[in-house]
C-alpha cells in the first residue's frame, strides 16, 4: 500500500503504542542531535552510533504508520532521517511529529507525559 492510499491511522493497540512511544523517547534522549521541521516534513539527525536503532525505528514505523514516508541517509558523521506526512494528515501532523522530538534536549514538550 502506498503512502498516498494508506489510511491516516496508526495500527498499534494502546499498550503497544505506549511501548513504542517509550522506545522512541529513549532513542531521542540518547541519540537525537538535532531536528527541524519544514511544514509536513520532519528532519532528524542522530549520532552515528544509533544507526541500527534508527533503522529499526523506520522499519517499525513503516509497519504501523504506512501513510508516512521515511528517508534514511547516513554519512560519516551522523544518521539523517526525514519523515514526510501526506497533506491528508495535516490536521494531525503536530502530534504525529511530536512523538519523535518530545524528549529532545531542546524540545518544549514534556517528556513522558502522554
Amino acid at each position: 500500500m502506498s503512502s498516498a492510499t494508506a489510511p491516516i491511522a496508526c495500527t498499534l493497540g494502546a499498550g503497544d503504542y505506549q511501548g513504542r512511544i517509550n522506545w522512541i523517547s529513549s532513542l531521542t534522549r540518547r541519540a537525537l542531535r538535532s531536528h527541524r521541521r519544514e511544514d509536513l516534513v520532519l528532519h532528524l539527525s542522530y549520532v552515528r552510533e544509533a544507526r541500527e536503532d534508527v533503522r529499526e525505528l523506520v522499519r517499525k514505523e513503516q509497519a504501523c504508520c504506512p501513510f508516512l514516508t521515511f528517508d534514511f541517509r547516513e554519512n560519516s558523521e551522523e544518521i539523517e532521517l526525514s519523515i514526510t506526512a501526506p497533506e491528508e494528515a495535516r490536521i494531525a501532523v503536530d502530534s504525529l511529529f511530536e512523538q519523535f522530538i518530545a524528549c529532545a534536549p531542546n524540545a518544549a514538550a514534556s517528556c513522558g507525559r502522554r
